[in-house]
């Protein structure tokens, strides 16, 4: 019988170091080095995905375009709102 600790998570792309992908996995945002081939050839620095693990090996990841969109979206909203502060 084959037992399976597989999990599924959101990580994000924190940045890449050589040949390998730095990600902030789950809500706690533990630092996962993952090889970078193992990515979407589209991911990028900013990237979310939905990720699946086994353990500490990620078995699965594909670029969530929603939460993506999102949090570009917030980092935007947020930097006009600093912009706006010391204006007349």
């Amino acid at each position: 019988m084959e037992s399976t600790t597989r999990r599924w998570e959101p990580a994000v792309v924190d940045r890449f170091a050589g040949d390998h992908a730095l990600l902030l996995v789950g809500a706690s945002e533990v630092e996962r080095a993952v090889p970078r081939g193992a990515l979407p050839d589209d991911a990028k620095e900013g990237t979310w995905l939905k990720t699946a693990w086994d353990g500490d090996r990620l078995v699965w990841a594909e670029v969530d375009h929603k939460a993506t969109e999102a949090a570009r979206s917030r980092v935007a909203s947020k930097l006009a709102r600093l912009r706006q502060r010391g204006r007349p």
